[in-house]
């Protein structure tokens, strides 16, 4: 029995938001030293060559990364990386500071092994996050920024958002996500339309002096043809990926008394359905568009699926909430068995093993 398995449940007694608060506030302790960080990277990192992948011109150490929502201000990227995870993506991160939705808005499912948020894009703010990022730099692992918009913001509106976000944190991003598949958000106006897609592209492409990655993290309710169609934009503005999936308003099958909350489902329950998408982008595009699985991973099992479905690399949150601070290590410790077992030897060698 872990420490976690034990500290789990009294954790789980406080409100959700409150113990994730917490949880970043312990965090935050842990990596203002030097000594407490490598004591954390000693006790939870898991290296083996056969775990790098090459993406985005950057090494990641591992494949297995940190959805966006967790830090969403910066605020711990250095312990995470401590924790073993090979890249971090912050965010979502807005131009202004806003409040997002009323509390209650993160609800565990815990028969379910999954959560409901409805955050709403709450956050400091770029310039606060910028601030954050010089201060104290960012750590030895790949690092992604996931952009949004003002939820006040009007269609022009928020083109305008993403380029502000862009120019001031671009220089310190390895990649950059486009979040226009939140379901937490008001929905003004139809943002996966392929005009408001191409709009925001072509801003960016204007902005992007440096060619900085830029990615488009899309939804997993969305029919099949609307993803080709957002495929096809994305490869003719030579996009560099595409993260799949987003949170989900599918409410099928589930057992927890907190079902019935409005916002976006993550965790086991679309699992299926993210590996889904992630095979049919790999298929429409002959695993030449780099994907990044996030949707249920919390095993080596749930990972290396995704990576056969044809997934670069794949994130997750809601499994690190129930899985606690080891869950990186055991990840990536079962996809080297997996590998090995496979004959495989390395991560990119499985990427899309699965595909016909």
């Amino acid at each position: 029995m872990t420490l976690y398995s034990r500290v789990r449940p009294l954790a789980f007694t406080l409100p959700a938001e409150t113990a994730h608060e917490l949880g970043k506030r312990t965090l935050r302790g842990v990596q203002s030293t030097w000594p407490t960080r490598t004591a954390l990277s000693y006790a939870y990192r898991y290296e083996h060559p056969a775990l790098e992948v090459d993406l985005f011109d950057e090494t990641f150490p591992n494949p297995v990364g940190v959805a966006a929502g967790f830090d969403k201000n910066a605020e711990v990227t250095h312990a995470l990386a401590a924790l073993g995870f090979g890249f971090v993506e912050i965010g979502t991160v807005t131009p202004y500071p806003q409040p997002g939705n009323d509390r209650p808005r993160l609800f565990r499912l815990r028969e379910d092994e999954a959560m409901v948020n409805r955050m709403g894009f709450n956050g400091q703010g770029m310039e606060r996050v910028k601030d954050r990022l010089e201060r104290d730099g960012t750590p030895d692992v790949p690092v992604g920024v996931n952009i949004g918009k003002m939820n006040s913001s009007s269609e022009s509106e928020a083109i305008e958002d993403y380029r502000r976000v862009f120019d001031r944190l671009s220089p310190f991003a390895d990649y950059v996500v486009v979040n226009v598949s939140c379901p937490n958000t008001p929905e003004e106006f139809d943002e996966g339309s392929p005009a408001h897609l191409r709009s925001i592209f072509e801003t960016l492409e204007a902005e992007n002096d440096a060619n900085v990655p830029v990615l488009v993290k899309i939804s997993p309710d969305s029919p099949e043809e609307s993803i080709f169609d957002l495929v096809d934009i994305v490869q003719a503005f030579d996009l560099d990926s595409i993260v799949a999936t987003n949170t989900s308003t599918s409410r099928e099958e589930l057992k927890s008394p907190n079902r019935e909350e409005w916002g976006g489902l993550s965790g086991k329950p679309i699992e299926d359905r993210s590996t889904a998408v992630v095979r049919s982008i790999a298929e429409y595009t002959d695993g030449d568009l780099p994907i990044v699985g996030v949707g249920g991973v919390d095993s080596a099992a749930s990972a290396y699926a995704k990576i056969r479905a044809g997934a670069s690399l794949v994130q997750l949150y809601t499994g690190f909430v129930y899985g606690g601070p080891s869950t990186a290590k055991r990840i990536n410790r079962g996809l080297v068995e997996l590998l090995e077992r496979d004959g495989f030897a390395s991560i990119e060698d499985a990427v899309g093993a699965d595909l016909e």
